[in-house]
Formats: structure tokens, C-alpha cells, sequence
């Protein structure tokens, strides 16, 4: 084996591999183009995008400009005007100090740069391809800077294969002046691709109003502001309610100290912000900007500047999540008004007003809801329809099982009987009531045990645990949320797959957001084999011609919308999604009879040991493990 001698990379090299660093893909190159305008104190910045950013990228500001004996340092390694010594890098405030993006990008593209600072009487260009200045003069440009990069990856082809489609890589690049805008209120941003254009910023737009050009409107009005300052540290921005929550974790946004960043330790304060009222695949919208001492943080530890160093992490844990749960907080006691979305299934509940009347101090037990029938026999034999056409509602001193979130059409007699039949009675059989299967069965008989099966419910506790006796003697606790969640999901598997459609006399018509314009393309297929026919008119305006037979016109509309909003990637995902919207929730007191009809449903359902997300439903403990537990064993 030969031993090669140590020797200096030739600068050529050395700045491609920087490259390979830098200049990952065309998004890469305009995040560093652009934040040199921004640090240029640019209050306007025009993008041009071909080809997905393979054939020209352009970026024009308003900035300072670059004096012309300057700009052939600009295009030299490690050559910066942001940083003079050592110190300076323990408090960085600007987004570039390395010196490496413009010969990095140089050296992998054909580079043209022109720039004129406000004193000057002319502008100067310098010119590079493959990292080597071949062209340098003057150049007649107003004031600012003007960079074009043409051909990327011209000199290292097979860099090329890595990129994915133009339209991807253009999508890309929006989604990095997204981000980087997002910061810069007081600046106008506007991109162009393949000569049509996508956005155009006006300077001094609010946080929300900037959003709405890439975010749904629901989710845009539907934000809550926050903001929370805890010592050095300050933490604000806006959050989205956890009724909009979706599968995805693409609308999280964050910056420390105004520069974007992929940070795990921000995520995870974000989604402990919503611990309790999200499910675990679910991610809310969040737009957060934390400011801190420069001191204390770290900008340095990654060549791509996307990730950063806390030197107290647990205080910046401390401080976002605290904030966004006071923003949460408030909204679910009703303290700040609600969001403005028109759909009533996202509205908080209303909170009574307290009375201003001094009230004496009572202590009483807890009451047992009252059962709605007075057996089990009497709740299978009940005539739902004759019960919701004729029958005055029954009065009841606790909340009825069928009133919840997502269940408007359930007040009252009328939606008590429809939510039986639609939940309750979802993988009921085809027998009538008074079928004697149960009867005629080998079990036991008698109020406690569920039809159908040997197991025996004996009560229910913390408002969320129903307690059994399982058939083998064991003990069993069932999570009432997880086991109705089951029972919702496999019914909208089995009924709302086969393509089956029911016309509408009155289409429903949506206009479409272009982010959702794209998620309906993708969903289309999944869409119509559940029933729906739609239509695409007018490149935004959807018309909705059909629904599943087994889903009303609001139901169907709500459906859709969480579809289109990005609530799910596929069907599957909505099923989900939407059977844990609907399920009974944990601390929500169940009367005898409901806890039968619910645990008679949940035995015929395959897969019932867990819920859709893939939690437990059920628990227990043998004889032997509760003798272990008491130390008997």
C-alpha cells in the first residue's frame, strides 16, 4: 500500500468540499443570498427562480452595497465584514460571519454579482465560474446588490442527481423566503418562478397577515398570541389552537434571536406546551421567536447555521412552554376572546359567569349520574326513532354521554338517538332488539355483564376507567376514550371505502388556498374511494357533488375541510384523527347503561385490544399478579 504524503488541497478543492457543506441544494443558496440582504439592512428583496433554482437564481436588494475594491474579497474564502476577532463570535447578531457562502456557491455555479453602495458615482460586477474570477468592471446598477447564479452544480454533475424534481426544489425555495420573511416584517419580499409569480410581500405587514399568503385562513385567524419574559429571555409569537392540530409538524416555525433554526430542544417545549390537550401523532401551528442575551447562545455549531447551542437549556424550555400554555390557558377559560373561525366544531365551550353574590361553603359527595333508562333490557328495547320524533327530552342531573366536541348535531332528543345508531350502534348486527341470541347464549346473566360475552362491569373510576371483571377472574380497567375511539375508527373503515356516493341536490363549493389545492391533489383518490365527488374548477374553487352515503352534508363538509387544511396526510390519518375527535373523552362520567352499550360495541371490534394510534385499551391483573402486588406472594 502506498503512502501518500500530507500535502495543501488546492483552493479550487477546498471550496467545493465548503460547498458541500454550504450549497446542499438551491434553497441552500438563496437562504445565504438573502441573509446577506437582510444583513445589508435591506428593506426590499425581488427572488427569481428557473428550473427549480438548477438554472438561474437571482436575488435584488435595496441594500448598503458592497464598495467595488471589496467584492473580490466578498468572493474569497473566509473573508467577512461581520466579525473582527475572537470575541465576536461569543455574541454573534448578523446570519453570516464565516466568509464561506458566496465562494461556495461560486465555486459549483456560474456566479455574477453586482453591487453599489449609496455614495458611490457607479456600481462594479465581479464574475465566477468553477471558483475562478474570470470577468470584473463596471456595472450600471441603481444602489444595492444584485446576485445571479446560473447553473448550479455545473462543475460537480454529480451533485446534480441528489436533487429531487424542479417543482420540489422550487417549492423549496419558497418555503426558505417563507421562513426568513416571517422575521423581517418591516422588509417587502416577492418571488418569481419560471416567470410567473408566487407571492409578493408589501413591507410592514402584521405577523397574521403575512402568514395568510401560505397558511389556510381558518388556521390564520384561528392563531393566539403569546408572549412571556422570563430574566434575559423573551418569548413570543402566535400558536394555533389544538382543535386545528394536524399530522404534520410542517407549520411549526421557529427563531432565536430572528434567525431560523431547526431546534429539537424548541420543538419539544412547543409540543410539552400542548402536553394533555394533543394526541401524540398530533402537531399543532406555531410561529415562536425567541430573543436571549447573544452570550448565551450558540450560533456556530452547525456550517448550515440551522442548529444552535443554549447555555441554559432548561430555562429556554421553561419560558417557551410556559408561554404557550398561559396562551392556551386563557383561551380554554375563555379569558381572551375566541378565535375568529366560522365553524362552531372549533369553538370553545361557553364558561358561566360567576356570581358576584357571596356563596356559603357546602361540602357534599359526589352524586352517581343518573342512568337514562332504568335497565339494560329497557335501553336495548327503546325505540330510538319514535323516542327522537315524539318523546320531550329527558332531564338528567349530569351531561348527557352524546354531548361533546365534535357532535353538534347531537343536542337533544333527535341527535341522542342518531348518535346511537352512529357510534353506539356501529358494529352492532343486523338482529332486532329483541333477537334472543344473548339469551339463548351459554354466559352469564344478569344487569353487570356485557351481552354477548362473560365479562362483568363493575363501575368506573376517575371518570375515565371502566372497571371489569374479565372472564378468566382476571382484573381489568378499560380507557373509555381508547375503546370508543376503536369502535368510531373500524366503522369508517368498513363503511367508508367502497366508493359508494350519495348526490347532493346543492353542490358544496370551496375555495382553496394554493397549499391545499396541492393536499386535495394528492388525497384524490382516497377521497373519492370514500365516497366524495368532487370537482376542481377554476384551479382553486372545489365542488363538492357527492358524499358518503353514511355522513351527512355538514359532516361530509367538516371532513373535507380537515382534509384540505393538511389535518391528515391520507384517509387513514383522517379516520384517526376524527374517531379521536369524536370518542367520549376521559373524565367524563358514564351511567351504567352507556357504559354497557359502549363496552358491547367495543368486544366485536378486531383489533380492540388497541386504540387506532396504537395505545392500550385494556389493562389487567391476574389473581397471581395482584397477590405480588399485596406481597401475599
Amino acid at each position: 500500500m502506498n503512502n501518500p504524503r500530507i500535502q495543501v488541497l488546492p483552493a479550487a478543492l477546498r471550496n467545493q468540499i465548503a460547498a458541500g457543506e454550504v450549497v446542499e441544494r438551491p434553497s441552500s443558496v438563496v437562504k445565504e443570498l438573502v441573509e446577506n440582504s437582510m444583513d445589508a439592512g435591506s428593506t426590499q428583496v425581488d427572488v427569481i427562480i428557473e428550473r427549480g433554482g438548477q438554472g438561474l437564481i437571482s436575488v435584488r436588494d435595496n441594500g448598503m452595497g458592497i464598495a467595488a475594491d471589496e467584492l473580490s474579497l466578498a468572493v474569497t474564502r473566509h473573508a467577512t465584514s461581520k466579525i473582527t476577532n475572537v470575541d465576536d463570535l461569543s455574541a454573534i447578531t448578523s446570519f453570516g460571519f464565516r466568509g464561506e457562502a458566496l465562494p461556495s456557491i461560486g465555486s459549483v455555479s456560474r456566479f455574477r454579482m453586482a453591487s453599489r453602495r449609496k455614495e458611490s458615482p457607479e456600481g462594479w460586477f465581479i464574475l465566477v465560474e468553477g471558483g475562478q474570477v474570470v470577468e470584473e468592471g463596471p456595472a450600471a446598477i441603481p444602489g444595492g446588490t444584485s446576485v445571479e447564479v446560473r447553473d448550479l452544480f455545473f462543475s460537480v454533475p454529480a451533485r446534480l442527481k441528489f436533487l429531487k424534481a424542479e417543482s420540489t426544489e422550487a417549492r423549496r425555495c419558497q418555503q426558505v423566503l417563507f421562513r426568513i420573511s416571517l422575521a423581517n416584517l418591516e422588509a417587502g419580499f416577492s418571488l418569481v418562478a419560471n416567470g410567473r409569480e408566487q407571492f409578493r410581500l408589501p413591507p410592514g405587514q402584521s405577523l397574521q397577515e403575512r402568514l395568510a399568503t401560505f397558511w389556510p385562513r381558518n388556521i390564520c385567524e384561528s392563531m393566539l398570541d403569546f408572549s412571556h419574559e422570563a430574566g434575559p429571555m423573551k418569548v413570543f409569537g402566535c400558536a394555533g389552537i389544538p382543535g386545528l392540530a394536524q399530522a404534520r409538524g410542517d407549520r411549526i416555525v421557529m427563531f432565536v434571536n430572528g434567525r431560523p433554526v431547526q431546534d429539537k430542544l424548541l420543538l419539544s417545549a412547543i409540543r410539552g406546551a400542548y402536553k394533555g390537550r394533543l394526541i401524540s401523532r398530533e402537531y399543532p401551528q406555531a410561529v415562536l421567536f425567541l430573543e436571549l442575551d447573544p452570550h448565551l447562545v450558540d450560533v456556530n455549531v452547525h456550517p448550515a447555521k440551522m442548529e444552535v447551542r443554549f447555555q441554559d437549556e432548561s430555562s429556554v424550555f421553561s419560558v417557551i412552554r410556559n408561554g404557550i400554555s398561559q396562551a392556551l390557558s386563557r383561551y380554554e377559560l375563555g379569558v381572551v376572546e375566541g378565535p375568529a373561525v366560522h365553524d362552531d366544531i372549533f369553538k370553545p365551550a361557553p364558561q358561566p359567569v360567576p356570581s358576584r353574590t357571596p356563596q356559603p361553603e357546602m361540602t357534599s359527595l359526589p352524586i352517581e349520574p343518573a342512568a337514562k333508562f332504568s335497565s339494560w333490557n329497557e335501553f336495548k328495547n327503546t325505540d330510538f326513532t319514535a323516542l327522537a320524533d315524539d318523546e320531550p327530552a329527558p332531564v338528567h342531573r349530569s351531561e348527557p354521554l352524546w354531548k361533546n366536541d365534535c357532535a353538534d348535531a347531537a343536542q337533544g332528543p333527535s341527535g341522542a338517538a342518531e348518535y346511537v345508531r352512529e357510534n353506539y350502534g356501529a358494529y352492532r348486527t343486523d338482529e332486532p332488539a329483541s333477537s334472543s341470541r344473548v339469551e339463548t347464549a351459554v354466559l352469564p346473566s344478569g344487569d353487570r355483564y356485557v351481552p354477548g360475552s362473560a365479562i362483568e362491569y363493575l363501575g368506573q373510576v376517575t371518570d375515565t376507567y371502566l372497571v371489569l371483571k374479565l372472564p378468566n377472574g382476571s382484573l381489568g380497567l378499560l380507557d373509555q376514550h381508547a375503546a370508543h375511539e376503536r369502535v368510531i375508527y373500524e366503522n369508517m373503515r368498513n363503511q367508508r371505502t367502497r366508493g359508494d356516493s350519495r348526490p347532493l341536490a346543492i353542490p358544496f363549493e370551496l375555495v382553496l388556498h394554493p397549499s391545499e389545492v396541492q393536499r386535495v391533489q394528492e388525497m384524490w383518490e382516497d377521497l373519492q374511494a370514500a365516497g366524495f365527488m368532487l370537482e376542481l374548477e377554476a384551479g382553486n374553487k372545489l365542488s363538492m357533488r357527492g358524499i358518503p352515503p353514511g355522513l351527512e352534508t355538514g359532516e361530509a363538509r367538516e371532513y373535507l375541510k380537515a382534509a384540505v387544511d393538511g389535518q391528515a396526510r391520507t384517509l387513514e390519518d383522517l379516520w384517526i384523527m376524527l374517531s379521536c375527535k369524536s370518542a367520549i373523552k376521559a373524565r367524563q362520567p358514564l351511567a351504567f347503561d352507556e357504559a354497557l352499550a359502549l363496552l358491547e360495541v367495543w368486544v366485536k371490534c378486531p383489533q380492540r385490544d388497541y386504540c387506532p394510534h396504537g395505545r392500550p385499551v385494556l389493562v389487567s391483573w391476574s389473581a397471581l399478579e395482584m397477590e405480588k402486588l399485596f406481597k401475599r406472594k
